[in-house]
């Protein structure tokens, strides 16, 4: 236990002296924040008169497997969730917990208040669980891919503002030729090379040209939104034929589909969706088990070093750009044939953003960014799957779930996270 009690800066300075104010700010934010959910959830108007809420945990009406609805007493439940948020608050006034302790003391905080909230939303209804966690899914993948994207470019020392700008032109183009053709797969092709164009023009400015990174970025998405914006009004807009409502057909994996909860969630999604699980494994593993992921971080922490041994720093960062543009191209199939949307001018709605956010939450990591695209799902999977339950909740600050988590969670990690050192920087030989 002393160890994690003990500070990490010297007593008295002033990095300890904010260290302690930050302590007594989260601890207090975090207690009141519990106190909140006792007064508005635990003994709130919708969870009195022994009202129950129930979760459906089964998704298909033919699911081979089933498992009975989870019923709770919605007053209790609520209450006991919300004392387990006071009480994790009032820990972190007490202790200066580090590390690991603090990552479950914080997991657990918010995995009791979101449940709360659950089940206060729930009370006197009946909420389709597994709904809750396919949405969850669906919201997910495209940022999975776009955390992807930019965990290739910024390990390599590049950074990528533009992923937004990559999901429309990937959404386009996958949307235009497969129409054109009746190819899903062109479709798919295409919007993943799109999506690598604008990788290569982010490459070429930011390493030949050496254009300062983030403005590079905006002007990217810029030029995205434009251009796919015109191309929509002057080709789809004219002609709908080149903009039909096509997707990929769901795979059903035998006796893994049948599974209670998870397995229509997880093992029954379309191709798209286990590229993405494959492109997961492929990045964790070669990032950190192969000589290209050494030598892709090398770049992004030391390229002068990577360079005194003969690594062709910026050949690299063209390479992995490119790359990320490519894997950021199939977020924007997904949007649109991955999800059986037609194309629409500014659909990606920010989520390239929440993808970048994504992958400063998950620490620059692949498996991170992953698991931070999937708190981010949930928030949209919930503002989703509650909206019909009529909830005191305006819809419109349901449909803000995702942002504010997202904002919450990049804020909360001011200071406590480190970028590649040589994140954004150009290299060039003296």
């Amino acid at each position: 236990m002393s160890a994690t009690l003990t500070p990490t800066t010297a007593p008295g300075s002033a990095t300890a002296a904010a260290t302690d104010r930050g302590h007594w700010y989260v601890g207090g934010a975090m207690t009141l924040v519990g106190l909140y959910a006792l007064v508005a959830f635990g003994l709130g108007s919708r969870t009195d008169d022994g009202a129950k809420a129930v979760f459906n945990l089964n998704l298909l009406g033919d699911q081979a497997i089933k498992v009975p609805d989870l019923t709770v007493p919605a007053g209790p439940t609520a209450i006991a969730l919300s004392l387990v948020c006071v009480a994790v608050g009032v820990l972190r006034l007490a202790v200066r917990l580090t590390g690991s302790r603090r990552t479950a003391a914080t997991s657990a905080y918010l995995v009791a208040f979101v449940a709360a909230f659950l089940v206060w939303a729930t009370s006197g209804h009946s909420l389709n669980f597994t709904s809750v966690l396919n949405a969850t899914v669906l919201a997910a993948t495209p940022l999975i891919l776009g955390a992807l994207c930019g965990v290739l470019c910024e390990r390599s020392g590049v950074i990528n503002v533009a992923i937004e700008g990559q999901f429309l032109v990937g959404a386009f183009a996958a949307s235009f030729f497969a129409s054109v053709s009746g190819s899903l797969w062109a479709g798919l092709v295409a919007g993943c090379l799109a999506g690598g164009l604008l990788g290569a023009m982010l490459a070429v400015f930011a390493n030949r040209y050496l254009v300062q990174q983030v403005v590079l970025g905006v002007v990217i998405n810029l030029f995205a939104a434009g251009l796919t914006g015109f191309l929509y009004e002057r080709l789809m807009q004219a002609n709908p034929e080149y903009n039909k409502t096509m997707a990929f057909s769901a795979i059903r994996i035998p006796v893994l589909s049948d599974l209670p909860v998870v397995g229509p969630v997880l093992f029954g999604q379309n191709a798209v969706f286990y590229l993405t699980v494959i492109l997961i494994a492929v990045v964790q593993i070669g990032l950190f088990h192969t000589r290209w992921g050494l030598r892709t971080r090398a770049v992004g922490e030391h390229p002068t070093a990577a360079d005194t041994v003969g690594i062709k720093v910026v050949a690299m960062r063209y390479r992995n750009v490119i790359l990320g543009g490519l894997i950021a191209g199939l977020g924007g199939v997904w949007l649109t044939i991955g999800l059986n949307i037609t194309f629409n001018k500014n659909m990606a709605a920010g989520q390239g953003f929440i993808a970048l956010a994504a992958l400063i939450f998950g620490r620059w990591s692949p498996l991170g960014a992953v698991s931070a695209a999937l708190l981010f799902g949930f928030a949209g999977g919930i503002s989703v799957s509650l909206q019909p339950l009529e909830t005191p909740v305006p819809t419109a600050f349901l449909s803000m779930t995702p942002y504010l988590a997202t904002i919450f969670a990049v804020a909360g990690l001011v200071g406590a996270v480190r970028a590649p050192a040589a994140d954004g920087i150009p290299y060039t030989k003296s």
